[in-house]
This record gives C-alpha cells, sequence and structure tokens, in this order.
C-alpha cells in the first residue's frame, strides 16, 4: 500500500498541470542607440517570439493561444508591451488567463536588455516578470539571455525529488 501511495505521488509530479490559455503577443524591439535596427536584430526579435511561445508551451503551466480574432486591434498598438494595460483587454476577448509581452532594448552595440511580463488577465496584475542585461548584439547572447530569463524568473519552478 505504501509503495502504491508513494508512486502515485511520483506520478504527480510527472503530470503537468492544466495549461492556462494564455496570450503571447510579439515582442517590440526598442531601439535607443545612435546606431540603426540591423535586419538581423529583426531577425532575432522572432526568433526570441518563437523561442518564448515554445518554452512557455512546453513548460505545461502555458498554452499560446491564436492571437487571429485581435489582429487588427493589434496592429493600432505602438508598443503592447507600454500600452497602459491594453495587453489585458486584448487577452481577455481571446479567453485567456494570462497575457505575456516582451520587450527588447538596445542601449548600444554592446549593451541590450532582454524583458518579460506575464499578467493575469483577471486582476491585471503581473504574475512573473524578469528583466536580463545582455552584452554584445550576437545570435548567442540573445539565445543565452532568454534562456537565464526563462528559467530563472519566467517559468515554473519545476518540482525538486528526493
Amino acid at each position: 500500500m505504501r509503495v502504491l501511495v508513494c508512486l502515485l505521488a511520483l506520478a504527480a509530479f510527472a503530470i503537468p498541470a492544466h495549461a492556462a490559455p494564455t496570450a503571447v503577443f510579439p515582442a517590440v524591439f526598442i531601439n535607443s542607440s545612435p546606431q540603426p535596427t540591423a535586419p538581423e536584430e529583426t531577425e532575432r526579435v522572432k526568433r526570441m517570439d518563437a523561442a518564448l511561445a515554445k518554452a512557455l508551451a512546453e513548460s505545461g503551466a502555458f498554452q499560446p493561444v491564436d492571437l487571429a480574432p485581435v489582429a487588427a486591434d493589434l496592429a493600432g498598438v505602438r508598443d503592447i508591451h507600454d500600452c497602459n494595460g491594453c495587453e489585458v483587454d486584448l487577452a481577455k476577448k481571446l479567453g485567456a488567463r494570462y497575457a505575456v509581452v516582451a520587450w527588447t532594448q538596445k542601449v548600444s552595440s554592446l549593451i541590450l536588455n532582454l524583458n518579460v511580463r506575464i499578467a493575469d488577465v483577471e486582476t491585471g496584475q503581473a504574475v512573473k516578470a524578469g528583466s536580463v542585461d545582455i552584452r554584445g548584439d550576437t545570435d548567442e547572447a540573445w539565445r543565452r539571455g532568454l534562456a537565464y530569463l526563462l528559467k530563472e524568473y519566467v517559468l515554473p519552478a519545476k518540482p525538486q525529488l528526493r
């Protein structure tokens, strides 16, 4: 009997909780540096979007929803991360539980920061948020920065089995 209870307890850790519908909005690139935005930076933002949505889905806690029903509304928003909560309103229209916004700010060709905020649609309050600075405007720096941001600030902690 004890063995069965232990096996059931271990199985509970292996089964992910029901994933919550989540509106993952396209990341924003803010270039406050004197250099123009390079095409590779635009591509890095697209890859960051894809990697973020994939990591959220694979966590088992979040299920990205299709943004197509709010595409027209979204087209009128300049900076989704800084729109006085419009991301929460758009996520509500989609029936999502969470709204995710991400942005990268380029200060110079050496200094950038990656940011993610997840808001509870019911309250509008941030439930997860983080920011990391990266050095170097390279594919590797962006990839490592996003991985660290996700691991340390965004994704749910994995239970430790002993």
